[in-house]
């Protein structure tokens, strides 16, 4: 049968149940009992008043079975005329695959063992108009299963319990910090300068102010500031916008957790990054080793690897080099380079690229060239190599930290020369941010700074290939045309 055919017997259906006096989208129902509650506690004749949303029916003239699912979990139900009555058994043989329904009953055990639940009264609590798949493993069109995401978790507990870990995996965070004495806060998402990572931001105007402001590329600045009013340890789960390119690893609106601890430099926020990792990983699946796309991964081992050796090693680039010696250099062992611009983003390719027979263990990538940290403090020994890493793990960049720059005075230095080095068509995007340097003169905490992308922690830990898979409404190309409207 045509979709068109099946929502228009549906509608008929509505009409009927409304001119039957019935509300086929009541709220008044007092849901009791979860369904896993239910399984979990059951008691053979125990009355029940549960709901969820009908997912299979076997309804075969005056009694039969069907499915309800709800969030905890599904249960099959008994519907038997003699016990329903007229009315009410017709109201449920009316009720198709996607309804929510609420009933009232009693548990028994079928002699085939199943747990049930026989129906004595039954309402519909909300009509489905769209059908649910109904040989469901998946909508087999990767791009709907992310536009229809609501159908995508009815009908498949696995993208459920990725989301279900997910959200786990951000409480566990919040646990571990606010353990140890970290605060939460909460910093603008609308900036008037862009800053506090490399990035290209998206563009809003504010209409009473006449102002032009930004979304945040990154909340750094702002809890910096908060560092400088005297919190010592703080940290947000944030929200964060890129106006940039879309794959399996980038979506232009993420999620980041930053962390930031007074008094502290960069070797503490790697101990504290491995630590919190490795209490994730044990807590959630009981030992140090999981598995990613294939290939095992061991938290008990992490190795630290030096950029500025690696690069000199492997390209005879030094930490000094002028940009184009970097190109040549780069072009000479046969890297690709389109553009004379050296991004982060070309920069994190070029270690993940170097790193993949390091893909079994999680890596510190220790002292990156100072003119990549415009935030961060330099080694005493070397300024031209930073005190920050990146932490890979299975191939993936996941973290970012660094000793924080408090020095206002080389911290204006630097962004002028930021400014300077970028293109038109980026400076019209960035400006000095002047309210940053005003704080910072009003004197800093040394800190360390943490950053970790919760999208990518998420991937690692329920063994997802693509971003999208574990961002409930990743960001979409417009649909080329419009559903049938009902």
């Amino acid at each position: 049968m045509e979709l068109d055919q099946i929502i228009s017997q549906r509608i008929e259906k509505l009409k009927n149940l409304k001119q039957s006096g019935f509300d086929p989208y009541s709220i008044k129902f007092a849901k009791v009992d979860s369904i896993k509650s239910l399984r979990d506690e059951f008691q053979e004749g125990k009355e029940t008043s549960t709901a969820g949303r009908i997912v299979s029916k076997r309804l075969h003239g005056k009694a039969g079975f069907a499915n309800i699912k709800d969030q905890s979990g599904k249960i099959q139900i008994y519907l038997k005329k003699d016990i329903l009555g007229d009315d009410n058994f017709k109201i449920a043989s009316s009720a198709d695959v996607g309804d929510i329904v609420g009933i009232k009953g009693k548990l028994f055990i079928t002699h085939t063992g199943e747990q049930t639940i026989e129906v004595k009264e039954l309402c519909i609590l909300s009509k489905s108009l769209r059908p649910l798949p109904e040989k469901w493993h998946g909508l087999r069109d990767v791009e709907t299963r992310f536009r229809e995401r609501y159908v995508d978790i009815i009908s498949n507990d696995e993208v459920k319990d990725i989301f279900l870990k997910r959200t786990k995996i951000v409480s566990l965070i919040r646990k571990f910090l606010d353990d140890k004495g970290y605060i939460e806060v909460e910093t603008p998402m609308m900036h008037v300068v862009p800053g506090g990572a490399a990035g290209r931001p998206f563009k809003t105007h504010h209409n009473e102010y006449d102002l032009d402001l930004y979304l945040r590329i990154a909340p750094e600045l702002y809890l910096k500031k908060l560092l400088v009013a005297g919190f010592e340890k703080i940290y947000e789960i944030n929200r964060s916008f890129r106006n940039e390119g879309v794959s399996t690893r980038h979506n232009p609106e993420f999620t980041m957790l930053e962390v930031y601890t007074a008094f502290v430099d960069v070797t503490g926020v790697m101990a504290l990054t491995k630590e919190l990792i490795t209490g994730l990983v044990k807590d959630i699946f009981k030992t140090e080793k999981i598995t990613y796309q294939g290939k095992e991964i061991d938290f008990s081992k992490w190795e630290e690897i030096s950029f500025a050796k690696v690069m000199k090693d492997t390209y005879g680039i030094e930490a000094g080099d002028e940009l184009d010696s970097w190109i040549s250099k780069l072009k000479a062992k046969g890297v690709k380079v389109e553009s004379k611009n050296i991004s982060r983003s070309f920069v994190a390719n070029l270690i993940a690229d170097l790193l993949l027979p390091r893909e079994d263990h999680p890596v510190f990538i220790t002292d990156l060239f100072s003119v990549l940290c415009p935030l961060a403090k330099t080694k005493p020994d070397n300024p031209h190599l930073s005190q920050r890493f990146e932490l890979f793990i299975g191939g993936m960049e996941v973290a970012n930290a660094y000793s924080e720059l408090n020095d206002p005075i080389e911290q204006k230095e630097r962004f002028l020369q930021e400014l300077k080095d970028l293109d038109n068509e980026q400076a019209k995007e960035k400006s000095l941010d002047d309210d940053f340097i005003r704080a910072l003169e009003f004197a800093m905490p040394p800190a360390g700074g943490l950053g970790i992308g919760i999208d990518r922690l998420v991937m690692l830990l329920t063994d997802q290939a693509s971003i999208r898979e574990v961002i409930l409404f990743p960001l979409l190309r417009p649909e080329n045309k419009q559903n049938a409207s009902i």
